[in-house]
């Protein structure tokens, strides 16, 4: 059945999201993940047409996932008086860190984002802006509100940086590792305390660029 995962499909998703994490995207040939799906071309060609669908499906899978997560926290938090800037962060990247620390290939998938971001690939970059651009924007309003000080362009540079210090997170680029007798959970856990607060701390100082008075 489709919705198994060992369908034909999800083989196909987790083979070319390893292969994708490993040599790029065009690196890695859809030769190489129709045999290690063990399946041949012509059912990739059905599920996904074009090895640029395949690529954006491999992004789907996981960051729509994500994305409901990440909204489904903030619509909780928005808008109401009490909510906090650290509570608002925890909402957008406790679930990005719960998604590179489980099982299932989320480390491959974190690997695969990084890559989007260095190849400089613009047809994928497109894609994740129509698709996923809206999750920031939502984000950023409520950020603003609870920041009024900040002008949107100087919001947007900080929110780049936090999301490139969340990126760098997801991919356990850091010196600090997991020791022996933590767990998983903790250690994820441990490193979204630090992000949030190292976060909070960078939003809330004073901008070196103040709007000018009008």
């Amino acid at each position: 059945m489709n919705s198994s995962p060992f369908s034909t499909k999800e083989r196909i998703l987790g083979a070319a999201e390893s292969l994708f994490a490993t040599h790029g995207f065009a690196g890695a040939s859809l030769r190489q993940v129709t045999a290690a799906a063990k399946v041949n071309l012509a059912a990739v060609n059905y599920h996904f047409g074009s090895k640029d669908k395949l690529i954006e499906e491999v992004f789907r899978r996981r960051l729509d996932e994500l994305n409901t997560r990440r909204l489904g926290a903030l619509g909780h938090l928005a808008q109401k008086p009490e909510t906090t800037l650290e509570a608002v962060l925890e909402a957008y990247i406790g679930p990005a860190l719960d998604l590179s620390r489980t099982g299932g290939g989320g480390a491959a998938f974190v690997r695969v984002l990084a890559r989007a971001y260095a190849e400089h690939n613009e047809t994928l970059r497109k894609f994740l802006s129509e698709n996923y651009g809206h999750v920031l924007r939502q984000f950023a309003a409520e950020f603003q509100r609870l920041l009024p000080a900040l002008s949107k362009e100087e919001l947007y540079w900080r929110l780049d940086i936090v999301t490139g210090a969340l990126t760098y997170a997801m991919a356990d680029f850091g010196i600090i590792q997991r020791k022996n007798e933590v767990a998983e959970q903790a250690h994820r856990e441990q490193a979204a305390d630090h992000l949030v607060h190292f976060a909070a701390a960078g939003l809330r100082a004073p901008s070196p660029h103040p709007a000018p008075r009008g």
